[in-house]
């Protein structure tokens, strides 16, 4: 009977593992996670218009190359109906009889203009069947073009989107006779968040003598994991003491064990009546030992009114 027993494996730890995969928390020897919230993963083995997510990435750009692109294609579709409207021949448009080439291009690339856009100023007409044919086609280009392009930008205003700004660093201070790591964040927009919330892992190497290469994830008790009300700045705590991973630690341990703090933020934005996440992370490097964070509230001395100076977010003292 002995000889058929098998040892139990042990139970699997839950701090392995937080979604990244094991693979991805064992072997990446970049930050899991960038300051901006995103992941330091590629994606590989799709084809080309597999990966492609045109709709995402023009969601996801910046405004101005968002209108860059706009105005790219703006300019390039009217060029090539310009160049197709001289290509159907001297007799397409009027006026185009006795015209150089650079004046029917710059006369094509006008009429195109009024056409897609439906102005129709009459001073330029179509001739020819051919020119006729290209009119009613451009005039299709326009209208899905444009109905594109309104959509797209409708849903830039309307993606409910958190505004939240980081400190650049997080301190380890002196907090109510003990010690606490600690970062501030901010809301840059002045859309309402109510019922805030924040998780923050400490991401590490294990090192238990079996193991320096695996990682492991421990969340960390904080003095306040959510807020009611996010109006003006939250600097957030965690109390370094005896249960606390961190306790005895110094900043060369963490960056021996290539510590990242992992922070996901949930709110609720009045304006969207949506939720709204901000991903942050810090590294040992970005932890600054021996400081705290400067006052940012300034009173009005007229009506008393509380303001925020999101300038001094980042700004510390040594202690």
């Amino acid at each position: 009977m002995a000889a058929n027993l098998r040892p139990v494996p042990p139970p699997e730890d839950p701090n392995l593992d937080l979604g990244f995969g094991s693979v991805v928390a064992r072997e990446s020897r970049k930050r899991l996670l960038n300051r901006n919230g995103t992941f330091n993963v590629r994606r590989e083995g799709l084809g080309y218009w597999e990966a492609l997510s045109a709709y995402h990435y023009f969601l996801t750009i910046s405004w101005p190359v968002f209108l860059a692109y706009v105005a790219a294609a703006y300019v390039l579709l009217n060029a090539l109906f310009a160049s197709a409207f001289v290509a159907c021949g001297r007799g397409a448009l009027t006026g185009f009889a006795n015209q150089s080439l650079i004046e029917r291009l710059t006369r094509g690339f006008f009429f195109s203009v009024h056409t897609l856009a439906t102005i129709g100023y009459g001073n330029i007409v179509p001739v020819t069947l051919a020119a006729n044919a290209l009119v009613a086609l451009e005039s299709l280009v326009g209208l899905l073009g444009f109905s594109l392009i309104a959509g797209i930008m409708f849903a830039r205003f309307a993606r409910p989107r958190a505004e939240i700004a980081f400190s650049n660093v997080a301190v380890v201070a002196p907090f109510r006779d003990k010690t606490a790591l600690m970062f501030r964040i901010v809301n840059k927009k002045k859309n309402e968040i109510v019922e805030m919330s924040t998780t923050v892992l400490l991401a590490r190497r294990k090192h238990d003598g079996a193991s320096d290469v695996e990682r492991e994830f421990i969340p960390l008790k904080l003095e306040r994991e959510r807020v009611v009300f996010f109006p003006l700045s939250w600097t957030i705590v965690h109390p370094i003491d005896e249960t606390s991973p961190l306790y005895n630690s110094t900043a060369e341990d963490l960056r021996a064990r290539d510590a990242e703090l992992l922070i996901l933020l949930n709110g609720f934005d009045e304006t969207f009546s949506q939720n709204v996440y901000a991903r942050s992370s810090y590294k040992a490097d970005e932890i600054v030992w021996g400081a705290r964070f400067r006052n940012m509230f300034n009173a009005s001395d007229d009506d008393g009114t509380i303001s925020v100076d999101i300038r001094k977010l980042h700004e510390i003292d040594r202690v």
